[in-house]
C-alpha cells in the first residue's frame, strides 16, 4: 500500500448509486449492516433518476399536456395564450430531478450509509480501489453488491459528443433545442418515448427501425394502437430500414438509409441513437475476482443474485434484461436480505413493463405465444376501450385490456394494456398473477364506475362469457 493511502473496512460495499444500488444499501442498513455506497458520480440517482426514467416522464407529461390542449379544441375549450418556454421546461425537468435526488441523499444520511464518491475497481474478491476524490483509496468488505448499471449503445464509428448533433438518450433529455427535423434510430421504448416528446414540442420526427415493427418483442395486439398514433404524429416511420452512414456537418446531419425508404439520403438537424444499452462490466477489475460474464458482458447470477464469487452479488442492468429500475430495486433488496442472513430469492412470476407513450403500453406475465411455449392451453380475453364509459369521457377510446388465462385452471398468466393510465392498471395484473388469481377473482372484485380499472373486470367476465358491455358467448 502506498504511504498515506487509507482503507475503509466495511460489512457491505454497494457499487453504484442508481435505484438498485441505493435500494440495496438502504435495505442492508435497515437490517443492521455497516454499509458504504460507492458512486462514480457526484450525486445519487443513477441513470434512472438523473438521465432516464424521471426526467423522461417529466418531459412526457409536458407533451401530454400539449396534446390534451390541442384535443380540448374539439370539446369547445380554447387556449388563446399557448406557447413553449424551453428554458422554463428545462428548469421544471431539472427541479423534479433535484428534488428526488436530494430526498434519496437525505435518506442515506438518516440510515448512516457512508457515501463515497469515486469509481470502484476490484483489486480482489474483498477489496476495491477508489478512483476519484474520496478520502479512502481502498474499501475492504465482507460482501459487495455490484450495481454498476448500463450505458447507451452507439452505432459503429459513431461517438456521442457533448456539443454534437448525434445524441444518446441522455443528450436528448438535455433539451438543448427543439430541432425542426429529428431522426430517431431505433423503435424501442426509449426511441418512442423521446420521439413522442419532441413531436409534441414541434419537431418533425422520422423514425427508422431495422425490424418489421416498433417495440420488437411486445405483443402485436398491444402495439397496433400505438403504431397508428406514431404514423399520425411522426413525419415518417420506416421499418426494415437501417442507417448506412451518419455525417455530422456544421448545422445538420446527413444520413444515408438502406431499406424500405424512397429517399436514401436525408438531412436532419439532430439524430437520436436509441438502439439499446450495454452493461457497465468492463474495466472494473472483475478479472481479479471469480465473477463470470456471459458472451454479451452481463454478470452471471443465481436466484439470490450471487455471482460465482461467494463474496460478490450483482443486480440491475449489469445482470441483464429486463433493464428496468423496479426490477433492479427488487433485486437489491433480495441481495441485501441474503447477505444479512434473511431468507430471500428473486423468484418473481411477473415483472411489469411500461412504455410511456400516448397511448401507453403496459404488460406483465406471459402473452399467449409465451404461455403456449411453456406448455399451457390458453384462452385470451379482450375488452376494447371503445366499450368503456370512462375511456369515452376522456376521448381515449384507442385502447384495449387483454388477459391470458390457462383454460384448465382459469388462472391468470398474463395481462397487457394499451391506453391512457396503463402504467397504473398493470399493477392489478401483477398482483393477480403473483397470488395465483383465477378469472372469477378478477370478475367478482367490484371495480369503481366509471373507471378504466373496470376494463380488467370486464375482460375477466368476457373470458367467462358474462361481460356486461360487450357480447361474448359463454363456453
Amino acid at each position: 500500500m502506498v504511504m498515506g493511502e487509507q482503507t475503509l473496512e466495511i460489512d457491505l460495499a454497494v457499487i453504484g448509486g442508481g435505484p438498485g444500488g441505493y435500494s440495496a444499501a438502504f435495505r442492508a442498513a435497515d437490517l443492521g449492516l455497516d454499509v458504504a455506497l460507492i458512486n462514480a458520480e457526484e450525486r445519487l440517482g443513477g441513470v434512472c433518476l438523473r438521465r432516464g426514467c424521471i426526467p423522461t416522464k417529466a418531459l412526457l407529461d409536458a407533451a401530454h399536456i400539449i396534446e390534451d390542449g390541442m384535443k380540448a379544441r374539439e370539446w369547445g375549450i380554447m387556449f388563446s395564450d399557448f406557447g413553449i418556454d424551453l428554458e422554463k421546461l428545462r428548469q421544471h425537468k431539472q427541479g423534479v430531478v433535484d428534488q428526488l435526488v436530494s430526498g434519496v441523499e437525505s435518506l442515506a444520511k438518516m440510515r448512516d450509509v457512508q457515501l463515497i464518491e469515486g469509481r470502484a475497481v476490484f483489486e480482489s474478491s474483498n477489496q476495491v480501489r477508489i478512483q476519484g476524490t474520496s478520502d479512502f483509496a481502498h474499501v475492504k468488505f465482507e460482501h459487495a453488491i455490484l450495481a454498476s448499471g448500463s450505458k447507451p449503445m452507439s452505432l459503429p464509428g459513431v461517438e456521442f459528443k457533448d456539443q454534437g448533433r448525434i445524441m444518446s438518450s441522455a443528450g436528448a433529455l438535455e433539451l438543448k433545442d427543439i430541432p425542426e427535423r429529428l431522426l430517431v434510430i431505433g423503435g424501442g421504448y426509449i426511441g418512442l418515448e423521446m420521439g413522442t416528446t419532441y413531436a409534441a414540442l414541434g419537431s418533425k420526427v422520422t423514425m427508422v427501425e431495422m425490424l418489421d415493427g416498433i417495440l420488437p418483442g411486445v405483443d402485436r395486439t398491444l402495439v397496433r394502437y400505438l403504431k397508428r398514433r406514431v404514423k399520425k404524429n411522426f413525419e415518417a416511420l420506416h421499418l426494415k430500414t437501417t442507417v448506412a452512414s451518419l455525417e455530422e456537418q456544421d448545422e445538420k446531419v446527413v444520413v444515408t438509409l438502406e431499406g424500405k425508404v424512397k429517399e436514401k439520403v436525408q438531412e436532419f438537424d439532430r439524430v437520436l441513437v436509441a438502439v439499446g444499452r450495454k452493461p457497465n462490466s468492463e474495466d472494473i477489475g472483475l478479472e481479479n475476482t471469480d465473477v463470470k460474464l456471459d458472451q454479451k458482458g452481463f454478470v452471471q447470477v443465481d436466484e439470490q443474485r450471487r455471482t460465482q464469487d461467494p463474496r460478490i452479488f450483482a443486480i440491475g442492468d449489469v445482470v441483464g434484461d429486463p433493464m428496468l429500475a423496479h426490477k433492479a430495486m427488487f433485486e437489491g433488496k433480495v441481495a441485501a436480505d441474503v447477505i444479512a442472513g434473511e431468507p430471500a430469492a428473486f423468484d418473481v412470476m411477473a415483472i411489469p413493463a411500461v412504455v410511456y407513450t400516448d397511448p401507453q403500453i403496459a404488460y406483465c406475465g406471459w402473452m399467449e405465444d409465451e404461455a403456449r411455449e411453456n406448455g399451457y392451453d390458453v384462452k385470451v380475453a379482450r375488452f376494447p376501450w371503445t366499450a368503456s364509459g370512462r375511456a369515452t369521457t376522456m376521448d381515449a377510446r384507442e385502447g384495449i385490456t387483454k388477459l391470458v388465462f390457462d383454460v384448465e385452471s382459469k388462472r391468470l398468466l398474463g395481462m397487457g394494456v394499451t391506453g391512457r393510465g396503463a402504467e397504473d392498471l398493470i399493477a392489478e395484473g401483477v398482483f393477480a398473477i403473483e397470488m395465483g388469481a383465477v378469472a372469477e377473482d378478477l370478475a367478482l372484485t367490484i371495480h369503481p364506475h366509471p373507471t378504466l380499472s373496470e376494463t380488467v373486470a370486464e375482460a375477466a367476465e368476457a373470458f367467462l362469457g358474462l361481460a356486461t358491455h360487450i357480447f361474448s358467448k359463454r363456453s
